[in-house]
């Protein structure tokens, strides 16, 4: 197996720049599929159903939307269908013109838009919506990935359907598996030995991430948890050590971003949330301690690669907090890296596992802002623990002395453990 090239091709997909909270970032950019394939002279609308997974609909119901006062998976469909024109991905939500928000004001006024869970789909990522108007009717359909459009259809004939090359797409499925079945330690092995240039571009997540946390260090956006952590270090009620600097970066980020302020993030395994965990501890480190942008680089590497690694077991879209579990577990794998001890990476992993298997999502909100200030500052104390030799040695719970194995534990937790969760959720949401 070419470890290597699996690595990069991991990097090169799954970090990506994103504006918004990504599931209603989804809906609008399925939407806006859906409406560029209508014929130029039949934009008008009269009716969108937009059908989602339930990890969709959960985060998408709290969470603000870019450019907007407002929360909910509606006003992310009219913002779609509104502006009509996917070529901007996953930052479709960032530059709205004022006659796109005005358009989208009327879609909500004048048509009928329903959005429901589609509780037979087990995908995590799911969203198909239909358009329709007095004479066409067109269908998009999300799978898998945010972005990933595999059907569009207009008045029941396929312009695109991916679905076609699900045999070939199995196949790299079956071997991109064996990939996160290797040891960790043996994916950072490969991790250190690449070029500088092959991931120097990982730098300008970091960039952007301490960007948007500066955003919310500096100003009171969403519940201001990073804000007041900030003015805390200031007062000198807290230090502005490694832990709490994690973690009020972190905070403040999530803050920014779960507002609804519009700005971009780097996003990490489909997240945006995730990519603020894995990135900004280290950008936390790079604060406190000296280091080369090569090692930062590489650390970076570690921490989404170990991201993508855990995720892919517990899911995409899971009713585990990918930032308390898959994000901080990255972040805090490259720390006890970056502090030279790779056989503490393991131990870190660990203890993560140990302290947070559990924690829930309950939706895309201002409150994960303390979720994800949590998860980093843990990131950043399991390591320290782990270089001083604190770690589970035996048996602990879910936790096997063999890391993989604690990782597919989580997977079983998640899965067999907590699968009628998200389903209670969404009941305490939609009866609150």
């Amino acid at each position: 197996m070419d470890i290597k090239r699996h690595i990069i091709e991991i990097l090169n997909r799954e970090i990506k720049p994103a504006i918004g909270c990504t599931e209603p970032v989804a809906v609008a950019l399925n939407t806006a599929y859906g409406v560029s394939i209508l014929p130029n002279d039949s934009k008008e609308i009269s009716k969108i159903t937009v059908e989602v997974s339930k990890g969709i609909y959960k985060n998408g119901m709290d969470v603000g939307i870019p450019n907007t006062n407002k929360i909910g998976l509606h006003i992310a469909a009219s913002l779609g269908a509104s502006i009509g024109d996917p070529k901007y991905g996953l930052q479709i939500l960032g530059n709205i013109t004022n006659e796109e928000l005005k358009y989208s004001e009327k879609i909500l006024e004048s048509c009928e838009i329903n959005v429901k869970v589609d509780k037979d789909n087990n995908k995590p990522v799911y969203i198909k919506t239909t358009i329709e108007n007095k004479d066409h009717v067109s269908i998009a359909i999300t799978e898998d990935k945010h972005d990933n459009i595999v059907l569009l259809s207009i008045d029941g004939n396929e312009i695109l359907n991916k679905r076609n090359g699900a045999n070939k797409e199995n196949n790299n499925d079956n071997e991109e598996q064996n990939f996160y079945n290797l040891p960790i330690n043996t994916i950072v092995e490969e991790i250190e030995k690449l070029d500088y240039e092959d991931i120097k571009f990982l730098l300008d997540g970091m960039e952007m991430n301490m960007n948007i946390a500066k955003e919310g260090l500096d100003k009171k956006h969403g519940l201001g948890v990073g804000y007041s952590y900030n003015s805390n270090m200031k007062n000198g009620l807290i230090s502005k050590d490694f832990v709490n600097l994690a973690y009020a970066l972190t905070a403040a980020a999530s803050d920014v971003r779960m507002s609804g302020y519009s700005m971009p993030v780097m996003s990490s395994s489909g997240s945006g949330n995730n990519g603020l965990t894995a990135i900004l501890p280290l950008a936390a480190y790079k604060e406190i301690m000296k280091i080369s942008d090569e090692d930062l680089v590489k650390a970076l590497a570690i921490s989404h690669i170990i991201t993508s690694y855990v995720k892919r077991y517990i899911g995409r879209l899971s009713n585990l907090c990918g930032c308390s579990i898959a994000a901080s577990i990255g972040s805090g794998a490259a720390i006890a890296w970056l502090l030279g001890d790779k056989n503490a990476i393991t131990s870190t992993i660990n203890n993560i596992i140990a302290n947070q298997a559990g924690v829930i999502c309950d939706g895309a909100k201002p409150s994960c802002a303390l979720k994800l200030g949590t998860a980093a500052s843990t990131a950043v104390q399991s390591a320290l623990l782990a270089i001083e030799g604190i770690t589970i040695k035996d048996f602990n719970g879910i936790v096997d002395n063999q890391v993989e194995k604690s990782i597919r534990n989580l997977a079983k937790l998640s899965g067999e453990g907590m699968k009628n969760i998200d389903d209670t959720v969404i009941e305490i949401m939609l009866n609150r």
